[in-house]
């Protein structure tokens, strides 16, 4: 069996998401045959996201009538210089945004992150939200970052994600206040200073709104991605189309809108109260053209692990932890769908 009869059998496995073949796509980087083995190389970007991981797996289907050993690896060229990248070892980078404060942005950040750490990611955890750090808390992190010699910072690590925040170079109850210029210069710092290592993805959990630190991240690194938070309520649906025309402008794009705080399910009672209103984030993605991600319900005890510093989204037994688990595996295939679209749109 040769390259050409690989590729044949490959053609048998289909994009979904893309609708054709992967040959046809062009996401065979490279079939080398040696010694009874068959290398393949995928233009899959998003590791550890199931619809990747169902193509790998029909992959090895389609060859294993085959008498060959298949080796798969994974790789999507950026078409960036690595010397000219902020975080050339950072695969993907997420940003998690809101119109608005109020609407859950940190916990859906944090969730997200010990989410994708839990499907077997390598996972940082970037707090952007200079003025109001709040993920060191949520994750219970006490430990304090490390310097090396080289006057480089080692993150500290809770529930396998790398973590950076503001609040770890701070007091406890010291205020921020800064111009935009210094925000723009330490988040880069934080950025170039700090030893990720290897990442599969960064979430980065930025501030309300759509200011310096937002322009900074749009300027200085390429985003895989953005998820926007809302709520069901009108109010926040406006500030969220806000963030979202704030992505579009810099040509990012957006991985999707999730609602948070969707209806709280009563235990005395047994109903559901939709507190917020209805259905205003996936009317808000209807309208807007971008995937709806999931509908994360109003649960106390959400609040009540964001202070104890456990993601609820680890939770074995959890609807709610549920319903964050789904999320994070669309955020992750939706990372996947931009990742290859723009492989296969490269000259």
């Amino acid at each position: 069996m040769d390259r050409q009869d690989v590729l044949n059998r490959l053609t048998s496995v289909e994009d979904p998401a893309l609708g054709d073949d992967i040959v046809s796509l062009g996401l065979v980087n490279s079939v080398d045959i040696e010694a009874g083995t068959a290398h393949i190389s995928l233009a899959l970007g998003a590791p550890y996201s199931p619809k990747e991981t169902a193509i790998a797996s029909e992959v090895r289907e389609a060859l294993a009538e085959t008498d060959l050993d298949v080796r798969l690896s994974a790789a999507i060229e950026t078409g960036i210089d690595p010397d000219e990248q902020v975080l050339p070892n950072v695969q993907n980078i997420i940003a998690v945004a809101s119109g608005k404060g109020g609407v859950g942005k940190s916990t859906v950040a944090v969730n997200l992150a010990a989410g994708l750490a839990d499907l077997g990611a390598s996972v940082g955890l970037f707090d952007a939200d200079i003025y109001g750090p709040n993920v060191p808390r949520m994750v219970s992190a006490d430990e304090r970052p490390q310097a090396t010699a080289e006057e480089t910072i080692i993150p500290p690590e809770r529930f396998g994600v790398k973590l950076m925040s503001m609040a770890f170079l701070l007091g406890e109850d010291d205020p921020v206040i800064w111009r935009g210029p210094m925000v723009h210069k330490i988040i880069t710092q934080l950025w170039e200073d700090v030893e990720w290592g290897a990442l599969d993805y960064m979430v980065v959990d930025l501030p309300p709104g759509t200011g310096d630190t937002q322009l900074t991240l749009l300027q200085s690194v390429p985003l895989a991605g953005a998820v926007i938070v809302t709520t069901p309520q009108a109010v926040a649906v406006d500030d969220a189309r806000k963030g979202l025309r704030m992505f579009g402008e810099h040509d990012t794009p957006v991985l999707g809108i999730v609602e948070n705080m969707s209806a709280f399910n009563c235990p005395d009672c047994g109903s559901t109260h939709r507190i917020f209103g209805e259905g205003g984030g996936r009317a808000f993605a209807d309208e807007v053209d971008m995937p709806f991600l999931g509908e994360i319900p109003l649960d106390p005890d959400v609040r009540k692990r964001g202070d104890t510093g456990e993601p609820i989204v680890l939770e074995s037994d959890s609807t709610t932890a549920g319903k964050f688990r789904s999320f994070t595996e669309n955020v992750a295939n939706n990372v996947g769908v931009v990742q290859r679209n723009q492989h296969r749109s490269q000259p």
